[in-house]
């Protein structure tokens, strides 16, 4: 059975987007199938996969062009976050409760939010944090080189980055296996391995399947907004040095954030900051596997080129695939016209590939400069605010790895994961 439509080939009017089985195609042929998609004279218009308990649209527009999706990232007055841009459909209010946060806001409130949170995000804090972050990763290779070869995500990638923000956060030690267990099931929604063993791909999407899906997702968001609201009712009364603590005390408007809102934003926080980052790494190692020349090239120069490194891997990567965007009024970009209340995605791999702006785009070269990749979201007010955190995370876990473990490689198939939101790795084997 076919549930989602089409199969996926090069030919434009065999494209969809929405389709569930484009999602589930080799890499390859979804690569291909954007650069077809890239090369038409304007957007591609496709139709909403209908989802039983959510309010879908009639459709739309597939930004994949660098141009469009950096242009559109810039003018959030017209291209808003509002009322949502991490789902295709809207979130109902139940849903929207634990994953609204400030990444679906707009200014002026997302601004005054953001001028909140990044106070943990300045050089100077990240800057405190790099002798922590040694620490840990020590610890990590130390634990890797005493279990031995095994799950990447597991035994590195998936600890540096969790650690980090529970830390940020003040989230207890006790609580952190909860924590990374329920970020993983409100980003593998629609994956089997997160849905009960619903396969979207054999069954479609069936009324039960997806109400099993929302349960958990929902259930996911309560006990981690709960965990997160109870900190802050903590913090309140005994402040310390942390996130939660700056957050319970800052005002916006004269107007303390609530307890709910608190909650809301560690649920972005973790899931940002955990599963792309530990996504970026796993890629990494992959990449770095596949492409001995950069390895070397890498390794002969650590210091001096971990830095463009790390901007390649996470723009072949591209861990978050497309956010979703609202017109606030009818709008010309690029030769096309916009209507007020059409959606548009961005599609941030597409761009990463634009070979309009990156020559030989599917080559990995550590090198490349310059490299004004998306992968951290376009220009404008929602470009990342943990950015330079994961750049930090990212060359402090590959120094010490690298370091202490040189022989370390990728081996055998990825296990993927299925999203059209997260180019995630479930496992990854390694050895050394």
């Amino acid at each position: 059975m076919n549930p989602g439509g089409i199969a996926v080939t090069t030919t434009l009017d065999a494209i969809d987007l929405s389709a569930l089985d484009f999602w589930a195609r080799p890499r390859t042929e979804r690569e291909a199938a954007f650069a077809a998609l890239r090369r038409r004279d304007r957007p591609a218009f496709y139709r909403e996969l209908k989802l039983p308990f959510l309010k879908t649209g009639d459709g739309y527009w597939a930004l994949v062009r660098h141009a469009d999706v950096v242009e559109a990232s810039r003018t959030p007055e017209v291209f808003s976050s509002e009322p949502c841009s991490n789902s295709v459909a809207d979130l109902p209010p139940y849903l929207a409760r634990y994953f609204g946060s400030m990444i679906n806001m707009d200014d002026p409130r997302h601004a005054k939010i953001r001028r909140i949170v990044s106070r943990a995000f300045t050089p100077r804090v990240l800057a405190k944090l790099e002798a922590d972050l040694a620490a840990s990763a020590t610890e990590i290779v130390d634990e890797l080189l005493a279990t031995g070869p095994g799950d990447f995500v597991d035994q590195v990638a998936a600890r540096l980055p969790l650690r980090v923000i529970c830390d940020m956060m003040g989230i207890p030690e006790r609580d952190r296996a909860r924590v990374y267990a329920h970020t993983n099931t409100i980003l593998g929604l629609g994956d089997p391995d997160y849905t009960g063993g619903r396969d979207f791909m054999d069954t479609g999407v069936t009324r039960g399947g997806m109400l099993y899906g929302l349960a958990a997702a929902m259930a996911a968001g309560f006990e981690l907004n709960h965990l997160a609201m109870k900190l802050a009712r903590r913090r309140r009364r005994e402040p310390a040095d942390d996130l939660t603590s700056a957050l319970v005390a800052a005002e916006i408007d004269g107007e303390s954030l609530t307890d709910q809102e608190i909650g809301s934003f560690f649920i972005l926080l973790v899931v940002a900051g955990n599963e792309t980052t530990r996504n970026a790494m796993t890629h990494g190692l992959r990449l770095l596997t596949r492409n001995p020349d950069q390895r070397d090239l890498l390794l002969a120069d650590f210091d001096g080129r971990i830095g463009g490194a790390v901007e390649e891997i996470v723009r072949v990567a591209t861990p978050v695939i497309q956010f979703r965007r609202t017109l606030t009024r009818d709008h010309e970009m690029n030769g096309h016209r916009y209507r007020e209340g059409d959606k548009v995605l961005l599609f941030y791999n597409s761009a990463n590939r634009d070979a309009s702006v990156f020559p030989d785009p599917d080559r990995f070269d550590i090198t490349r400069s310059p490299n004004p990749h998306v992968g951290f979201g376009g220009p404008g007010p929602h470009f990342c605010l943990g950015a330079n955190l994961a750049r930090r995370e990212i060359t402090v876990m590959f120094r010490e790895l690298f370091t202490r473990v040189p022989a370390i490689r990728a081996t055998g198939p990825a296990d993927w994961l299925y999203s059209n939101f997260i180019n995630g790795i479930k496992r990854q084997n390694c050895t050394f």
